[in-house]
């Protein structure tokens, strides 16, 4: 069997790890299967070095329109910083369609989902990327259908990643899609990674809560749930100390920060919670649910896996100071 060959779309900016990432885990499943069932390539937009984000040179192997000549098995496309607000020239997206289109299977890795979006290759697809652009990929495509909190996303044959390192966990599904689950497994372990990762990517998110919005009113009252998760914040004593009735707050508060006041109230409980669980070790969960405001840990525990994607002790697990 002639190699298969896989390509990475480097565009200048592109992050190093979202390219490099991917083709290590290759270029080790080579290694491994003791033949090069992959041939690697990375895809210029010009001419001459791919200039990362990093200052760092890559030597493209191809020219984008140049390529084309060269069937291609797989085809991903790397993140760069700000790509949410890139706009590239109509040939490149041109190439990039035609050729996704002969592919056995194409994709992202990070915001390289954001040029899949502009070639039209996302409408009526699951897709992921990194948590902090997810919002703006589907505003900007709201033909495709975005899950924040995945790791990998597979859908006939486009496959995506979220952020920087998920481009190796992306790989190696790749792997393991064509060489099976012992080669993967292999991979894996050279690399010192999860063969799968626990979880999903909103573990990782450090969004956190939103600054104080709305009238000067609102904004107090979010500045006083902040700073006493623990308190009792339904609408009636939210709304009293606004000064208003709890059917105006609620409308006012949704219309003003396009949250309910209960979503708020939760989103800065789990922030809360987050930060106790990565800086106390040993604290019973019950003592981190009555410190932020849950009723017990059961309440917690099921609102964390709802907002975050993993259990408290998981999370704990991953993120405590040692």
């Amino acid at each position: 069997m002639p190699p298969r060959s896989v390509a990475v779309l480097a565009l200048s900016g592109v992050q190093l790890l979202d390219v490099a990432g991917p083709l290590d885990v290759f270029a080790e499943a080579n290694a491994q299967s003791d033949r090069d069932f992959y041939e690697l390539a990375i895809v210029g937009t010009e001419p001459g070095h791919v200039i990362t984000s990093s200052g760092r040179r890559l030597v493209a192997d191809l020219v984008a329109h140049e390529a084309e000549p060269t069937p291609l098995d797989t085809l991903l496309v790397a993140g760069a910083p700000r790509m949410q607000d890139l706009r590239v020239r109509a040939g490149l997206l041109d190439w990039l369609g035609r050729t996704a289109a002969g592919c056995r299977r194409y994709g992202s890795v990070c915001s390289g989902a954001f040029l899949l979006g502009q070639a039209g290759l996302l409408n009526g697809r699951r897709v992921t990327t990194h948590w902090a652009v997810a919002e703006a990929l589907a505003e900007q495509f709201p033909q495709a259908i975005v899950e924040p909190d995945a790791i990998c996303l597979f859908d006939g044959p486009l496959r995506t990643a979220a952020g920087v390192t998920a481009g190796l966990d992306l790989a190696l599904a790749l792997v393991e899609e064509d060489l099976g689950a012992e080669i993967a497994r292999r991979v894996a372990a050279h690399l010192v990674m999860f063969f799968k990762r626990g979880g999903g990517q909103m573990q990782f998110s450090r969004r956190g809560v939103s600054a104080p919005s709305g009238r000067s009113a609102l904004q107090e009252v979010q500045r006083w749930v902040a700073a006493h998760p623990e308190a009792d914040h339904d609408v009636a004593h939210l709304a009293g100390r606004a000064g208003m009735s709890p059917r105006h707050f609620a409308r006012l508060f949704r219309a003003e920060t396009g949250l309910t006041p209960a979503a708020y109230v939760e989103n800065v409980r789990i922030e809360a919670v987050r930060r106790l669980l990565e800086a106390e070790a040993h604290a019973a969960l019950k003592q981190v649910a009555g410190a932020c405001g849950f009723r017990d840990a059961d309440t917690l525990r099921r609102a964390f896996v709802r907002r975050v994607g993993t259990t408290p002790a998981e999370y704990r697990r991953r993120h405590a100071h040692a």
